[in-house]
């Protein structure tokens, strides 16, 4: 685990994240470290995704801060490309905000359960 990553998420957590992903990319979504970092700090992120392997890690250890910091919830995946993949990209990516989406009434419940894990 990498040392960015705050929480150990559970398989059926995982799976919740890539299963709203792919929901909300019809959405709106912010793609990258550089657009991700803007939607945080302008409080328009709803949900941020992350992906575990980064290199080099210093690139993304900012974002879980940014996101306890404005409360914006956040989660995990395994590897870059299926975060890219999942969100609809032709390339992988270490980080995605989504933005607005269909299902924001469940992103906020994913929030909170990973919430409940991180205490």
């Amino acid at each position: 685990m990498a040392e960015y990553v705050k929480v150990q998420l559970t398989d059926e957590l995982r799976e919740q994240t890539i299963d709203l992903l792919e929901k909300s990319k019809k959405g709106k979504i912010r793609a990258g470290l550089n657009e991700v970092t803007k939607a945080i700090e302008r409080g328009t992120a709803k949900f941020v995704i992350i992906a575990e392997d980064v290199s080099p890690k210093e690139i993304v250890m900012h974002i879980p801060l940014l996101c306890e910091e404005k409360q914006v919830p956040y989660s995990y995946v395994a590897t870059r490309k299926d975060l890219g993949e999942k969100a609809g990209l032709g390339t992988s990516t270490a980080a995605v905000a989504i933005v607005q989406s269909e299902v924001e009434a469940d992103l906020k419940e994913l929030g909170k359960k990973i919430g409940e894990i991180k205490k």
